[in-house]
């Protein structure tokens, strides 16, 4: 008999499958979708941070499925990524979110040799943004040269995997300086991490922490946790180092404590009961780093948690109906909106969803390894 986490997939699989067409038709990067159809990323074209989750929900859906078409169109979005490279001038430190989702799971999944190529380029160039004094500089505003920001944690999976390809360490080095520096400055006493802080770019000392897309500055932003929680776990799993670990298990039992009674997750864990803010992606994203941690510690709890927040997502956040592009609903870019999306589907917290289905169901193929 199937479990319902494999009966959801497969209900994904199809839905996916009629609305990649649109897409493609589109010639778009999905971004979010409304009203029944797809929406571009709202700022920088296709070199939007967002861009490797849609090849990358393709990729997984073609490893569940085997279904050729879902390969075709996580290939045509890969060329739009790739021809990025070439324009260079809006790319910043997402590099992993963007390409070892797409061209590395390419890679991964068919040995696609231009694939593992045109990741190591985007390597090369997350490797270029590290400031020596030891951080990986954010974005590329002149007034940001030393900002750093919790997200960057899950885009070091790109430099560890780089090292892991090529055989040389320098990929690792700076990515293990990255997150130590993370370890330092960005982990408060109660397991909370900041999202935004700026660092002396000649020093590497602190000038200052800066609010984000939490409700206030020194507030917990219910995503940042979550790239935190997760961000570290990967850390762990590509270096075994147990400074790593405790922290994402600080981070891990500082969101199981703030997890709403209906699975749900509130955008900011330090907002105030109204308006209601729900950011879905969050828990969509903690549950993938719960279950890593449940695998690697053998500790229940985390277990329990992951499903606790899937369950619900598919209770509550989630839609099949036929006039609606996506799947999850209620996800939220930014406490105070910042015209990426409030309560609405967005496509990344889609890719998260598939990616805590097949962890819990046996079937991931582990794209961020």
């Amino acid at each position: 008999m199937q479990n319902h986490y494999e009966t959801t997939l497969a209900k994904i699989a199809e839905k996916f499958k009629r609305t990649a067409k649109l897409a493609a038709e589109m010639n778009i990067i999905p971004y979010k979708s409304e009203n029944g159809t797809w929406i571009a990323s709202p700022y920088d074209g296709n070199s939007w941070w967002t861009g490797g989750f849609w090849p990358g929900l393709m990729w997984q859906l073609y490893h569940l499925t085997g279904d050729e078409a879902f390969e075709a169109e996580a290939r045509r979005t890969e060329a739009l990524l790739v021809a990025e490279f070439r324009d260079y001038k809006y790319l910043n430190h997402d590099m992993g979110f963007m390409y070892l989702l797409s061209t590395g799971a390419d890679y991964k999944l068919t040995g696609n040799e231009q694939a593992k190529w045109d990741t190591l380029h985007a390597a090369s160039l997350l490797m270029g943004r590290y400031n020596p004094s030891g951080f990986i500089r954010a974005w590329n505003h002149p007034d940001q040269v030393g900002y750093v920001i919790i997200d960057c944690m899950m885009n070091l999976s790109l430099l560890f995997w780089a090292s892991r390809v090529t055989g040389d360490p320098r990929f690792q080095l700076v990515a293990r300086k990255h997150a130590d520096m993370t370890l330092r400055e960005f982990l408060r006493d109660d397991g909370s991490v900041s999202h935004i802080i700026e660092l002396d770019p000649l020093t590497g000392l602190r000038v200052a922490e800066h609010p984000g897309q939490g409700y206030a500055l020194g507030s917990s932003w219910s995503r940042g946790q979550a790239w935190g929680l997760y961000g570290f776990t990967l850390a762990y799993m590509n270096t075994k180092e147990e400074k790593y670990l405790a922290a994402a298990k600080r981070i891990a039992a500082y969101f199981i404590r703030h997890i709403r009674p209906d699975g749900l997750t509130d955008s900011d864990f330090c907002q105030p009961a109204e308006p209601e803010r729900i950011d879905n992606i969050a828990g969509a994203v903690a549950a993938c780093g719960l279950y890593e941690l449940a695998r690697i510690t053998s500790e229940t709890g985390y277990t329990d948690a992951a499903v606790k927040l899937v369950d619900g997502l598919l209770a509550h956040c989630s839609t099949f109906e036929a006039d609606r592009c996506g799947i999850l609903t209620k996800c939220t870019a930014s406490y105070h909106d910042d015209g990426a999306g409030r309560h609405t589907n967005i496509l990344y917290g889609d890719y998260f969803l598939v990616e805590a289905l097949m962890k819990l169901n046996g079937t991931d193929p582990g794209l961020w390894q």
